[in-house]
């Protein structure tokens, strides 16, 4: 009889760990679907781009370009050129022949 009570004592606390890792992965689960789903902070992209453009020797373009990618991405990488790493999603946008769309 004894060693019955033990077996039912082990599988429900098995059971109540079972239930209580299920109930934090759910909440984990819904506390980054809130996090991920806010809406990206929005950036002045005219100023952004006039200053990562201003010494392309095509601004209109290059500013054209910019803000294409700025609206996407609500980002732009600092400097006049290079810095990708610091706008992953400005660095990743590409043309149909696979070229960098972003200045």
């Amino acid at each position: 009889m004894t060693m019955m009570i033990a077996k039912f004592l082990i599988a429900f606390l098995f059971f109540s760990l079972l239930v209580l890792q299920l109930a934090e992965a759910d909440r984990d689960t819904v506390s980054s679907n809130l996090v991920a789903s806010s809406p990206p902070e929005k950036i002045d992209c005219g100023g952004a781009c006039k200053a990562r453009c201003q010494l392309s020797s095509r601004p209109r373009l290059c500013n054209r370009a910019c803000g294409t990618c700025c609206s996407r991405c609500s980002c732009v990488p600092p400097g006049t050129a290079g810095n990708y790493d610091a706008c992953p999603c400005y660095a990743s946008l590409t043309t149909h022949g696979g070229r960098r769309k972003c200045p």
